[in-house]
């Protein structure tokens, strides 16, 4: 249904939205006013609630699958919680108001959008248990044998599903691919040539690092570029934010931008028009740009503190390679502005010596690996002498953008501060995709792994890797070449990065019915919101989050507990999400089959 819906026009929307609940029209219709409607609302969702899980109800009720009317009852609890008075007044928007108006035609059609309307169809539907999920599934044959045939049975509706999990596979490139390898090979060669570089070269991170690109022209030089990508970059350089990207991570970049491997790739380092105008405006504005508030958390200069028994330590402000969707784009600087002082991160660890709480330390930044060995020894070493820390963490992405920085000598001062039974040390990258994974990145994680240090992953969830099973191939490749997916985090709602954001449906349906198909140790990452301050929000509970508004753009509401909910009272989170809708628009003008995503609108 979802994709002829997509071609309706608002009237035909309406009308449909009508179709799918005829009662509620009805109440709409005959309210005198709003609080009358409120009321006869509440009335008819309670009774509708009341019959589904009923003993003594009609056989109406009876025969719906238990997962259809569990799917109402979710349905029936968002629709309460939106027409809430407290709820309109913390969103300062009525739902019930425009669904009153539209049923009373008084209001203009251009006051709520096609992903307002589309959002309540799908929300009727589920109420009255005709959501279409389940309207073509038969129980199972397996459920009705036993014994062997149940087992042959089972078997097959198994291999159903893992192939049709590996048919999407195949839809994706990894950087391990031979025909990706051979491609990259060659860009490799043109990149050299380009900079009169040779093998020695490439494989000296300090080369690396020099020859850094940071301008149109040179980019320009070596991989063609869209008129969407220059429009942008040209909007960068207008208003002086900087874009950085290695002349090893341009190598996986797709020469001629024939856009079949490397969207993800692009995204993260070629700032977009609308990413540098909402960048520009959010600074006029005067709003911060520090989304997570970290100035309120940091009670020394290079320290950020949100829990009880870690902390970020900050000893340098950039990058090789700058993430355009970065949570700390407000302090990542320049590669040739950027400074490590010892007085500042001395300070600090003064700070952690003295505070017996913190039993780890996690070095991020920026990114500390852009270091020197002599200044990542120094900094371990002091942090190692601390006898109540029993674990060093080091947060880094050069694994994925500039592989060629870890050497022995560096994985040698890993070594050092690595001791079992005393101290952990370990690394936490961030793999976007499964391109990014190249036999050269697999060189550095291998050189790791050889000493007994653990890697793990962080992924944002973004745009460029959210198709169905995208993110699941990141998993497989990762965990096969030795790194653990530890945190998938939902895209940060800074104004800047609206064209990297994904509704939290999306990253819930994805766990739910993509990741779930995966064995338990490839599907080890938690998916979570960061919220501002005070921390990480689990996305598979919804006891941790729920829905109270959905405004007229169809942008949902989410209000978060956040962790310490149930020790203080901290005040939860309302975070405006993107708008379904919108995200399936893209999807489908970007060739996917959004029938694929059909089960969306019912995650909450």
């Amino acid at each position: 249904m979802m994709k002829e819906l997509l071609e309706y026009d608002k009237t035909g929307l309406i009308e449909t939205l009508w179709k799918c609940d005829p009662d509620i029209y009805a109440i709409l219709r005959s309210s005198d006013n709003l609080q009358d409607a409120r009321n006869n609302m509440f009335d008819y969702l309670n009774d509708i609630e009341r019959h589904l899980f009923n003993i003594y109800s009609d056989k109406h009720f009876k025969d719906i699958n238990i997962l259809e009317r569990n799917n109402a009852k979710e349905c029936i609890r968002v629709f309460k919680n939106i027409i809430r008075t407290e709820n309109e007044e913390i969103s300062n928007f009525s739902v019930l108001n425009v669904l009153y108006k539209i049923a009373k035609k008084k209001i203009d059609p251009d006051k709520f959008t096609a992903g307002f309307v589309i959002e309540f169809i799908f929300l009727f539907k589920g109420i009255n248990c005709t959501s279409g999920l389940y309207a073509e599934k038969d129980v199972p044959l397996f459920l009705r044998l036993s014994g062997f045939e149940a087992a042959l049975e089972r078997t097959k509706s198994l291999d159903n599903y893992a192939v049709n999990m590996e048919n999407f596979f195949k839809r994706y490139k990894t950087g391990l691919d031979e025909d990706m390898i051979k491609e990259r090979r060659m860009n490799k060669e043109s990149i050299q040539a380009f900079f009169h570089a040779g093998e020695s070269d490439w494989y000296d991170h300090k080369w690396q690092l020099k020859n850094i690109i940071k301008d149109i022209d040179t980019l320009q030089g070596m991989v063609r570029l869209s008129s969407d990508e220059l429009k942008g970059l040209k909007c960068a350089k207008k208003h002086k934010i900087p874009f950085q990207i290695t002349p090893y991570y341009l190598s996986l970049f797709d020469r001629e931008n024939t856009g079949e491997y490397d969207h993800a790739i692009r995204a993260q380092v070629l700032p977009g028009e609308e990413y540098c105008l909402n960048y520009v405006q959010s600074k006029k504005s005067g709003s911060s740009l520090d989304f997570m508030d970290e100035k309120s958390t940091s009670p020394i200069n290079g320290i950020t503190r949100r829990y009880p028994q870690i902390l970020i330590l900050k000893p340098f402000d950039s990058c090789p390679q700058i993430c355009v969707y970065c949570q700390r784009n407000w302090e990542i600087t320049d590669i040739r502005d950027a400074v490590f002082s010892t007085e500042t991160m001395g300070n600090a660890i003064e700070w952690i010596r003295n505070n017996p709480n913190i039993t780890e330390v996690l070095i991020t930044g920026g990114d500390p690996l852009t270091l020197n060995d002599t200044a990542i020894d120094w900094l371990l070493s002091r942090i190692a002498d601390i006898e109540h820390i029993e674990r060093i963490r080091i947060g880094t992405r050069v694994i994925v953008t500039m592989p060629q920085r870890i050497t022995d000598d560096t994985v040698e001062i890993f070594g050092k501060y690595h001791e079992p039974g005393k101290r952990e040390f370990c690394i936490v990258t961030h793999f976007e995709h499964p391109a990014e994974m190249t036999p050269d990145s697999l060189y550095a994680v291998k050189k790791i792994k050889k000493i007994g240090i653990s890697l793990y992953n962080q992924q944002v969830f973004t745009y460029y890797n959210s198709k169905k099973f995208e993110s699941c191939l990141l998993r497989r490749v990762l965990k096969k070449s030795g790194i653990d997916p530890y945190y998938t985090f939902n895209t940060k709602g800074k104004n800047e990065t609206i064209d990297y954001r994904v509704p939290v449906a999306r990253i819930e349906q994805e766990r739910k019915e993509e990741a779930r198909f995966l064995p338990g140790l490839v599907r080890t990452d938690e998916p979570v919101l960061n919220v501002p301050r005070l921390g990480k929000s689990h996305l598979h509970a919804w006891q941790d989050h729920e829905i109270i508004m959905i405004l007229q753009d169809g942008r949902r509401v989410y209000r978060f507990y956040p962790w310490e909910s149930k020790y203080a009272l901290v005040e939860p989170y309302n975070y405006i999400d993107v708008s379904i809708y919108d995200y399936i628009i893209r999807l489908k003008e970007d060739g996917e089959d959004v029938r694929e995503y059909s089960s969306i609108w019912y995650y909450f």
